[in-house]
């Protein structure tokens, strides 16, 4: 499958006339990390995210088809490192309001996020051993779906009867995120 992720890509780029000089595919857990050496990352990149959001949407797609697919892999384009920027702040962001949860016991809602960053949140917190006492949940709908964290040991709450609005709201640095 690299060689096809590598291929449709590279048309596509070129088809853009975005230029590259490599494009590289690593496996990651689940994850296919698709590295583009651009000469022009911010064309690549374009305004937060838009560019590399779109090809990395179509590519999924195209390669869904040519493979014969069910479902698109999970695979993430990178330039520059910008993605990778991008995941150590949602974490760093995380680990702070781990921090609030443990010193004060009360859960903490994350601004609105995509699924993509709700499973970067989700994945770090389940996987980092000096954060195993806490959870993670996914509540709302659509675009204004958020990560909880919260103690294991607190009781798991019942969305319907209890309003779960954030403990910190507005600046936590989530707004921004591009993908």
């Amino acid at each position: 499958m690299d060689k096809v992720i590598i291929d449709t890509l590279g048309k596509l780029l070129t088809f853009l006339q975005i230029p590259f000089e490599s494009i590289t595919v690593k496996k990651d857990g689940d994850v296919l990390r698709v590295n583009v050496d651009c000469p022009e990352p911010s064309r690549l990149i374009g305004w937060h995210g838009e560019t590399l959001n779109s090809i990395q949407h179509l590519l999924k797609s195209v390669v869904r088809s040519l493979e014969k697919m069910e479902r698109a892999p999970f695979l993430v384009v990178d330039t520059d490192g910008y993605r990778l920027m991008q995941e150590d702040k949602v974490k760093k962001i995380a680990e702070a309001k781990a921090d609030f949860v443990r010193r004060t016991g009360t859960r903490v809602t994350l601004s609105p996020m995509s699924p993509y960053f709700r499973r970067i949140v989700h994945m770090h917190i389940a996987s980092t051993p000096a954060l195993s006492d806490l959870a993670t949940e996914s509540i709302g709908e659509g675009d204004y779906r958020q990560v909880m964290i919260r103690l294991k040991e607190e009781k798991q709450t019942d969305a319907v009867s209890e309003e779960l609005s954030p403990v910190m709201s507005g600046d936590d640095g989530l707004e921004n995120l591009d993908v």
